[in-house]
């Protein structure tokens, strides 16, 4: 496999010369980059020389080998076996039965989206501001296959790179679940409709968010990005992206790249996931339905308790998915399913000290959830009225 951080040869939508204007970008990943220096939801950070079981990742090998043993476990154990292992089992085995081919296909996909250099995502982000902009913000995020952790990484240097606060607010709420991977699982998990309203509702939120930083600063309430320079005019976006995709050739060499970087690249999506069906078969069997529909029902009630508990729970975006999916399924809780896989970004903390760390003012980090979650109960409540 070759380094897709060089190569640009023969990969779609390829910057030929790797301008230096741009370059700096290439740290902005997840699960790469020479600044993947933290804990993050890719996984632990590890020095070289550290011992074998420090660079085992245990998030995703251990929720996986759960996953490998109660799948067929649910085939000889009746659903009322004692301890709960049989609703334990046969709720892993449901999800996976419902999951595996979304997963498929979002792995073959996000293999080819880490094909795209990213430098494409912030020359079309950090040209001008606007609504125009803040559009495209929200679609770069839509399209980038990241995790609320590793997209913060990204927006944080979008930041640094003259990005306005309001078109990094845009770009990190449509991100985190918003992922093509994810979106497929979401479909398959609580039904194409309501991903279509999910999927929407987010992106609304997320334009009027950063409709309404821009509106802020242009009051002077919100100080302007210090870093703020505009792309040289003679960056084109769409012209390097055509000259990218002449200079790939799509044969079998292709396929096998593609197919030797879905892994890896979904590596941060498959532990989270894995993790978020092992928990949620956990709650399945140890909290009743009863108690589950009465504290996290379509209710007030629980949409604020729903609220708390995607404020506590520190579980990456894909985790949060098989958990709204129970909320959806057996709470009968459109509502507060959309106001957990949104709140849990909008009121992350890590968030909140990247912002800080990064804008220098905590006053900007505060503005996140502070915009963000009126706007998530307002539409968890309707979607609850209407469900």
């Amino acid at each position: 496999m070759t380094d897709h951080a060089t190569d640009t040869s023969s990969r779609p939508f390829a910057l030929p010369d790797d301008p230096p204007r741009l370059a700096s970008a290439k740290a902005a990943s997840c699960c790469g980059g020479d600044n993947a220096t933290v804990d993050t939801c890719c996984g632990p950070a590890v020095a070289a020389g550290a011992p074998a079981w420090r660079r085992v990742d245990w998030l995703l090998w251990g929720s996986g080998a759960v996953i490998a043993v109660a799948y067929p476990a649910a085939v000889v154990l009746p659903h009322d076996a004692p301890l709960g292992l049989g609703v334990f089992t046969h709720g892993v085995q449901e999800m996976m039965n419902l999951m595996w081919w979304g997963i498929l296909v979002g792995m073959l996909a996000v293999g080819l989206i880490d094909r795209v250099p990213r430098e494409f995502v912030i020359g079309i982000i950090g040209r001008d501001q606007g609504a125009k902009s803040l559009v495209r913000a929200v679609l770069a995020g839509v399209l980038l296959d990241l995790c609320n952790h590793g997209v913060l990484m990204v927006g944080a240097k979008l930041y640094e790179r003259g990005a306005s606060l309001g078109q990094v607010f845009a770009f990190l709420i449509a991100s985190p679940w918003n992922s093509l991977s994810l979106t497929i699982i979401i479909g398959v998990l609580m039904g194409w409709e309501w991903m279509a309203v999910f999927l929407v509702a987010s992106l609304v939120i997320a334009l009027l968010t950063g409709l309404a930083v821009e509106a802020l600063e242009r009051a002077g309430r919100v100080q302007p990005n210090p870093n703020r320079v505009d792309l040289p005019a003679d960056f084109h976006v769409w012209r390097e992206a055509k000259a990218g995709l002449r200079a790939t050739r799509f044969d079998a060499a292709l396929a096998k790249d593609i197919a030797m970087r879905a892994f890896p690249a979904s590596r941060m999506v498959l532990r989270w996931l894995f993790f978020g069906v092992v928990l949620a078969a956990l709650i399945q069997a140890t909290v009743p339905t009863e108690i589950f529909a009465t504290w996290f029902g379509a209710t007030l009630l629980g949409l604020f308790t729903t609220l708390v508990a995607a404020t506590i729970i520190e579980v990456c975006s894909e985790g949060s998915v098989p958990l709204a999916s129970d909320l959806m399924t057996r709470a009968a809780a459109p509502g507060n399913a959309f106001t957990f896989l949104m709140a849990g970004a909008a009121t992350d903390y890590t968030e909140m000290l990247v912002l800080r760390e990064v804008t220098g003012r905590l006053k900007a980090a505060l503005l996140l959830p502070l915009l963000t979650v009126p706007q998530v109960l307002v539409i968890g409540w309707a979607l609850n009225a209407a469900g």
